[in-house]
């Protein structure tokens, strides 16, 4: 067992790290150790040492033990912003010391006036290199104990164990061992990269060792879920290996644990993801028509009558039609027969009503109903998002009251009726003229935003994208996206987000390039690789998130591209692809797109890699 042990270098209570009021010291993100209450202000060398760090400040030095130890002395909290003021140095950075030389000396009792807390850090930010580090003063001892290496051993000495085994199964198997077994899961699924699951007792997971396991890019808890971040198609392969021979197979329990754990917000985003996300890859098919369409045609390609009038119905019948799609999918999300949903839609887009697109236009008027003394406009809902989700979840909970009460041989007959007539009167009468006035407010209130001078809402929205994805709260964007698309034809958020995508990847490959075990850069550059193909939480949750400034740096880069985005007024003919994939929605304007993607990642890679070092990402 590797230990090292030595005496407090500053007089004063000896207390654990836990009680520093700094979560960077308090969680031992900036190493192990002890720290000293009310510290006397002198500080001397704790053991023979080099001083490898001697802040200008003052505040802080770091000193490298001939037995290896790298030990950071942090004099009080936030104490940099005091520039230097009340600390002495009497040594320089690169000076040899003996046990007991001076080091620093300073005035606490006018830190303390000036409104600081003294309580200094004393920590070995090389810990994993030891298996025990000692700090006493008067008497009295604190030891912590680093479980790190063990950690890693036991990883390591498990996976030699299914050595000869799929690389899948293995980490299927090792992901069962540190999730505290079976009994410890209550349900399981998979999305493009993560592994989800459902725990029962958050304290018998063992986070290190999973994702130490070889394979395993990183792991989170979001969303009520612990989530292990695998990459794309691997992730398919440890899933089916993981429910082999249990009952875990089917989503549909996990979705159901997940959504009654969550937040209010969080599950108004899920719910409408749930209804979106089905309907998206129709309205990318549709833009990805258009935007072949306007690259044509900027490059003066003439098309017959008849062509033209093809590629209109496969541009235009998606959005005509949209009532119908929200409707089908919101009925079936909560649990009503889906088929009701699709007539309901169809009835708000009914051709016996005046067309939505032509009063808009002024070549049609609403039809006047008179509803106890009330003048009601009745109009068709197309391109319309609000009226066909409230009615479709109207529908689903109307279909679900009417079976507890009709008798189950008149049931097929009777209760589709009833809901699809009190359902229809509902909401062309009363759901359809509030929901359709509230959507001409948001929307209208979401396009001015956006078309803020000097791209001012980009630059909100490009910095503040990838921070909703990490809450778990980021398909509120879809039922946005969707509406711009059907009023406007375009989708501006679309450009915004891709900015904020490819921003997040070029911090990670910042930090890849900097990075000089060849492990870790192998693992980041795997990482980074869906980042380009618009998937982000490889990047976010195993790399940027983790090491925090990267994060930023890369919020920053979305924002700029996001600014650039706003301020070339730029949007894609669909939704639901970015970064690459994405140059198909900008085929009529690809010189804008791709400076948006070139500045989003330069921006951030520049930031990071200049300011950023993963080889100290853990001082100070």
């Amino acid at each position: 067992m590797k230990e090292i042990r030595f005496e407090s270098p500053l007089a004063g209570e000896l207390v654990e790290l836990s009680q520093v009021k700094d979560p960077a010291f308090s969680g031992g993100a900036m190493g192990k150790g002890a720290a000293v209450k009310n510290p006397k202000g002198r500080v001397v060398a704790p053991f023979d040492a080099e001083v490898t760090v001697l802040f200008d400040t003052k505040h802080a030095l770091g000193l490298h033990s001939e037995d290896g130890a790298d030990l950071l002395i942090h004099v009080g909290l936030d104490t940099v912003k005091l520039g230097g003021e009340h600390f002495t140095a009497h040594v320089e950075q690169g000076a040899k010391v003996k046990k007991g030389d001076l080091l620093l000396e300073f005035d606490e009792e006018a830190i303390k006036a000036a409104g600081y807390d003294t309580t200094t850090p004393i920590v070995v930010t090389n810990a994993a290199d030891f298996d025990r580090i000692a700090v006493t003063l008067d008497g009295k001892e604190i030891v912590t104990e680093n479980k790190t290496d063990s950690a890693a051993s036991s990883t390591s000495s498990d996976e030699e164990e299914y050595a000869n085994l799929p690389k899948e199964e293995r980490v299927a198997k090792l992901i069962w061992k540190y999730v505290g077994g079976k009994d410890n899961v209550r349900s399981a699924e998979h999305c493009a990269t993560r592994l989800r699951l459902i725990v029962n007792d958050k304290s018998k997971l063992d986070e290190k060792a999973i994702e130490n396991i070889d394979g395993v890019k990183g792991q989170f808890f979001a969303a009520a879920q612990y989530q292990i971040i695998l990459g794309t198609g691997f992730v398919d392969k440890v899933f089916d290996a993981f429910v082999a021979g249990t009952n875990l197979g089917g989503a549909g329990s996990n979705k159901a644990e997940a959504y009654a754990q969550m937040s209010v917000t969080q599950k108004i985003s899920r719910t409408l993801g749930d209804v979106f996300v089905p309907i998206i890859p129709v309205l990318v098919a549709t833009g990805l028509f258009m935007g072949l369409r306007g690259a044509a045609m900027s490059l003066d390609v003439a098309f017959s009558e008849n062509v033209l009038r093809m590629s209109q119905i496969l541009t235009d019948t998606a959005f005509a039609f949209l009532p119908a799609l929200v409707c089908w999918s919101t009925t079936k999300r909560f649990g009503g027969t889906p088929v009701i949903g699709i007539v309901l839609g169809l009835m708000l887009v009914a051709p016996q009503l005046p067309n939505a697109y032509a009063i808009a236009s002024g070549d049609a008027q609403p039809i006047m109903m008179d509803i106890f003394g009330l003048s009601v406009p009745v109009v068709g809902y197309q391109g319309s998002v609000l009226p066909a989700l409230v009615l479709g979840i109207f529908a689903a909970k109307l279909q679900k009251w009417l079976k507890t009460f009709i008798p189950d041989v008149i049931d097929l007959i009777v209760t589709p009726f009833l809901t699809l007539f009190i359902s229809m009167l509902l909401g062309l009468l009363i759901v359809g003229p509030i929901m359709h006035t509230l959507e001409l407010v948001i929307f209208g209130a979401v396009q001015a935003f956006l078309a803020l001078p000097y791209g001012i809402g980009g630059f909100v929205v490009g910095g503040l994208q990838q921070v909703i994805v990490v809450f778990g709260v980021h398909h509120v964007f879809n039922a946005l996206e969707v509406q711009l698309l059907a009023t406007t034809g375009v989708d501006p958020f679309n450009a915004i987000i891709t900015g904020a995508i490819i921003a997040q990847g070029g911090a990670a490959a910042a930090v890849a390039a900097r990075t000089k075990d060849k492990k870790k850069r192998a693992l980041y550059i795997s990482s980074i690789v869906p980042a380009f193909l618009g998937i982000t939480e490889p990047v976010i949750f195993g790399i940027n998130l983790r090491l925090m400034k990267p994060f930023l740096y890369a919020l920053v880069g979305g924002a700029c591209a996001g600014a650039i985005a706003g301020f070339l007024h730029l949007a894609g003919t669909g939704m639901g692809i970015t970064v690459l994939p994405g140059t198909l929605l900008y085929l009529n304007n690809l010189g804008s797109y791709l400076l948006v993607n070139v500045v989003g990642f330069a921006v951030a890679f520049f930031l990071t890699f200049s300011l950023f070092n993963p080889e100290k990402a853990d001082e100070e």
